[in-house]
């Protein structure tokens, strides 16, 4: 048997299988539980049904065959036509089956975390953080994503030293994971008083959101300070110890959050941010010790690798990982992000084919 055939059977099985299971009373009550098994079954659709067109056009390819020889004329001419459009439609359908079963990261189903950093430029970095942020929220919104901010430090000039927000939705890490970098920006920056162009940098990066099983965190780990919010951020500042800094002793990594109205949903926030980023701290590890890092032209993330030029003088965005350069800077900042993602998906697709033939 066709190992693809094999496969996609498999798919049809668990996608069966999950639907019953969210018929389950047990499962139903369980928020969580059923949200992994809503997710997981979305991520298994489009090979699902793939399969069943599949199976319907070679019926119709098999049908068909039987009557090509048959007595009547105008019942050949029928099926000689019905043989020819189910053939060309079952050579196009090969093809997206390829791409369907195409190894997929287990992260690209979950949520994701991204943080902004206003870098290099000052006062304009951060001006640009906040315009990043302005562009993937209304991306996220066309996705039919949710944005949720975690996390953040205005700056006095406008935009943000720092902005932590959650995306949800199904697929929302498979269609921002690319964004880790770099973005650098060329434009007037409204304090230039004499039209110069200057270039400044905001930093991004992106992290799967996990879950509690996906990473165990000893309670030991963790240090966990209170303290008394400050700048911008409502009536609590300054009089209640409602901001939490958690400390990830072991990596150093360290995570304060203020913005939310408690000191719970603080500490709430603050774990969920260090689950990911040391998630994400010791996956790498892991990955670069394994050399199981695939190199690629869209790069590992590093947030001082520069992946992208918003030009505002031309009107162009020019991602250069890819080679793309698209002169719809304004389209783009306005969160029609869509054919840059898009690229790069494809681009990410027709790598691992290549890894897949070699």
């Amino acid at each position: 048997m066709d190992a693809r055939i094999q496969k996609l059977q498999e798919i049809e099985k668990r996608y069966l299988e999950i639907g019953d299971l969210m018929l389950i009373d047990e499962n139903v009550s369980n928020v969580k539980t059923y949200t992994k098994l809503s997710k997981e079954q979305a991520s298994l659709k489009g090979a699902y049904e793939a399969y069943q067109e599949y199976k319907r056009l070679n019926n119709a390819i098999e049908e068909a065959s039987m009557m090509v020889d048959d007595d009547d004329e105008e019942i050949r001419e029928m099926a000689a036509l019905e043989l020819d459009e189910a053939k060309q439609g079952l050579a196009e359908l090969d093809k997206h089956i390829e791409q369907l079963l195409l190894p997929r990261d287990p992260e690209d189903s979950y949520d994701c975390l991204v943080e902004i950093r206003g870098a290099a430029g000052g006062d304009e970095g951060n001006i640009f953080a906040g315009d990043l942020f302005r562009m993937y929220s209304y991306y996220a919104e066309s996705k039919g994503f949710k944005v949720e901010v975690m996390e953040s430090s205005e700056s006095e000039a406008g935009g943000y030293a720092l902005i932590s927000f959650a995306v949800k939705g199904q697929d929302a890490y498979r269609y921002f994971k690319f964004e880790s970098g770099a973005h650098r920006v060329q434009r007037v920056p409204k304090t230039e008083t004499q039209g110069r162009v200057h270039t400044s940098t905001a930093t991004v990066i992106v992290f799967p959101d996990v879950e509690d099983e996906d990473i165990e965190i000893p309670d030991s780990d963790l240090e966990i300070e209170t303290h008394r919010a400050s700048g911008a951020g409502g009536q609590h500042i300054n009089k209640t110890d409602s901001a939490v800094r958690v400390t990830h002793k072991p990596t150093g990594i360290s995570v304060n959050c203020q913005d939310g109205r408690s000191q719970m949903s603080n500490r709430e926030t603050a774990l969920r941010i260090i689950r990911s980023r040391v998630y994400q701290y010791y996956k790498e590890q892991k990955e670069a010790e394994a050399g199981a890092i695939r190199r690629s032209k869209i790069g590992t993330g590093d947030r001082s690798e520069k992946i992208r030029t918003y030009n505002y003088p031309q009107n162009r965005v020019s991602d250069h990982r890819i080679g793309l350069t698209i002169n719809q800077l304004d389209r783009i900042m306005e969160g029609k992000l869509g054919d840059v993602i898009d690229a790069l998906l494809a681009n990410d697709d027709k790598e691992k084919l290549l890894n897949e033939h070699l």
